[in-house]
């Protein structure tokens, strides 16, 4: 019968090996370099609560910038139909609409240069579109939201350059500054200053403001064109979202409708929020509201609930 032989004391100590190899600078001096900075401003904007938020498609460039092409995976882990609402038409030719919600669980794997995993986190969002005219689109909404959510938040596991800062009261300043794994001295010689990106500031994607079909109005409607109210200026992620919900409900003489929408955008703070139309005129949500409500109740020729917003 064969014997173990022990290997000498001491042996397992005697210079680095293969394995202590690897794990020796897995990040590069200017990849450190990098993730030390702090937050560019301009890479940060205002949620539909007025809370400092960075957009997914921003963080997947710095995700590209610090660990190169090819260097991260992104992995679905749960993508799950939360609720699907039918909102019925208010007649035979009235179609029905739609609000979606969607759960999602999303894995962040970053790699060093070699391609070996250096980390991976998870991060958990819930992600809704309400209101829309297709349940295709709701649902396709519902689902990139809960996803880019979720993946934010696992990145925010790498620092500052991915948001971390910004649950410091939406401060931009750094709150890592220092890492005893990665002392200056590792890095701060080790690499030659970096080019500051001269990135123009951070717009919302393109999805987030995108409409549904256009329409126009209806004889006897107001003169403001729905087009109209897809604002041209920047205003917040959910004043857009609600704007484009009275686009697309333009044509409705259903006053629940617009009751609504003036109730959720005085739930989340947008409903006296000020816009430039398209014409180039400076408005609000309620004063769009208020005035499409008014047609609606003169058309209809009675006293009918107005919005209590």
């Amino acid at each position: 019968m064969a014997q173990a032989v022990e290997a000498p004391a001491g042996t397992m100590a005697e210079g680095p090996t293969s394995h202590t190899q690897n794990q020796v600078n897995r990040l590069t001096a200017p990849q450190l370099r990098l993730l030390h900075r702090g937050l560019d401003p301009k890479r940060v904007g205002k949620d539909n609560k007025n809370h400092a938020h960075m957009e997914a498609w921003d963080i997947k460039r710095y995700l590209l910038r610090v660990f190169g092409f090819a260097g991260y995976d992104t992995e679905n882990r749960e993508l799950a139909l939360v609720r699907e609402i039918e909102i019925p038409g208010q007649s035979s030719t009235a179609p029905s609409r739609w609000t979606v919600v969607y759960r999602a669980q999303v894995r962040l794997t970053v790699k060093d240069v070699n391609g070996r995993e250096l980390g991976h986190w998870d991060g958990e969002a819930v992600g809704d579109s309400y209101n829309q005219p297709k349940i295709g689109d709701a649902h396709d909404m519902a689902m990139k939201t809960a996803a880019s959510q979720a993946l934010k938040r696992a990145a925010t596991n790498l620092g500052d350059q991915f948001g971390l800062s910004l649950y410091n009261n939406g401060s931009p300043a750094p709150v890592v500054g220092f890492s005893a794994a990665h002392p200056p001295t590792e890095w701060e010689k080790a690499a030659e200053p970096l080019p500051e990106p001269n990135d123009p500031p951070v717009q919302p994607e393109q999805d987030a403001t995108a409409g549904a079909d256009d329409e126009s109005p209806s004889p006897g409607a107001s003169d403001q064109p729905a087009e109209s109210l897809r604002a041209s200026a920047a205003p917040s992620e959910h004043l857009t979202k609600l704007l484009r919900q009275v686009a697309d409900c333009w044509n409705s003489n259903n006053l629940l409708i617009f009751n609504q929408i003036g109730e959720d955008g005085a739930q989340h703070g947008v409903l006296d929020e000020t816009f430039t139309d398209k014409r180039g005129a400076v408005t609000t949500l309620r004063t769009v509201l208020d005035s499409r409500i008014a047609e609606i109740q003169a058309a209809l020729g009675g006293d009918t609930e107005r919005s209590a917003a």
